[in-house]
């Protein structure tokens, strides 16, 4: 008999897509929403492959308390041994791109030059040691929340010192190389069950730093309107795709992720690259909570979340 899932999530309007793939293949599939709740310690969890995908931009949706909620059920779901699928140390990769970039680098991926910063007057002198432009942005991320390019050591002061800051949620600010890119995108690799699985491209040009492949990232909540996101150089039309699929991509990068996925312990994951016109590639995001986008459905070779539903399968038994 099959061992019933548990999804571990704090957003609704992410999940119809797994909820058709799961019904595809049959699974037994229980939402947990990890918005608010109890959780009794002396309790003993249910028998189940538990799935989580807390996302590290849950503060953008007033979810603040979802990180710290899920750390707390991921340590007593494992505490009693149960099968979780990216668990209590991939949810720390998510909510810290220090984590990430340490992680990486430890691996042998190259990234770009990245100083971590706490306090306002730091974060000016750490960008002191970087070349104009240079990016900040937040330690927790997502969605592009946090990123902005700087042009002058003089805008950054104006910046930091304005009632317009904002500190990320965990008080950590990254400074770090802007990467002038070969052709206005990024490559998105995504990993299932730490296999590789189809490589997305995204359209920086007109998504800027908001690169959440998500149909509902690109639509404003309040007007129901393309976003004009923060780092776009050309505003988006409706109806406009920022992301397509990345057709036939084979590089040795797609290695080293895998063994990088592979010692972290990272089921379900997409990493974010970009090429310079150096020639380097160099790697910059982790995404724990992977989402699918529709249009690149529609063309792979190999759906998303039809993989993530045939992994499950498998570990249920």
């Amino acid at each position: 008999m099959s061992q019933k899932i548990y999804a571990l999530h704090e957003n609704s309007e992410w999940f119809p897509p797994f909820t058709r793939a799961f019904e595809r293949e049959g699974l037994d599939v229980e939402e947990w929403i990890l918005t608010d709740g109890v959780l009794d310690l002396e309790t003993v969890p249910p028998e189940g492959i538990f799935w989580s995908r807390i996302s590290a931009s849950s503060h953008t949706r007033e979810h603040g308390l979802s990180k710290d909620y899920a750390r707390a059920v991921l340590s007593w779901l494992e505490a009693h041994g149960r099968r979780t699928v990216n668990g209590r140390r991939v949810l720390e990769l998510e909510m810290s791109k220090v984590d990430q970039l340490t992680a990486l680098r430890a691996a042998g991926i190259d990234t770009p030059r990245t100083v971590a910063a706490i306090g306002k007057t730091h974060i000016v002198e750490a960008a002191q040691g970087f070349a104009t432009p240079f990016i900040i942005k937040h330690n927790q991320g997502g969605k592009g929340v946090g990123v902005r390019k700087i042009d002058s050591l003089a805008e950054l002061k104006d910046y930091v010192f304005s009632d317009e800051f904002e500190d990320s949620q965990d008080g950590i600010t990254l400074v770090q190389e802007y990467i002038q890119a070969k052709e206005p995108f990024i490559t998105r690799a995504e990993f299932i069950g730490g296999e590789f699985v189809y490589a997305i491209q995204a359209d920086t040009a007109r998504g800027g730093f908001q690169l959440c492949p998500a149909d509902s990232c690109a639509i404003d909540p309040e007007s129901g309107k393309p976003v004009m996101p923060p780092g776009a150089t050309i505003e988006p039309e409706p109806d406009q795709q920022l992301f397509s699929l990345r057709r036939d991509f084979d590089h040795p990068i797609l290695a080293k992720y895998e063994e990088f996925a592979r010692r972290n312990s990272l089921e379900v994951c997409g990493i974010e690259f970009i090429e310079d016109v150096d020639g380097r590639l160099l790697t910059y995001d982790v995404n724990t909570n992977t989402n699918y986008n529709a249009v690149v459905e529609a063309e792979a070779p190999r759906s998303g979340p039809g993989e993530l539903a045939k992994y499950l399968k498998g570990l249920a038994g």
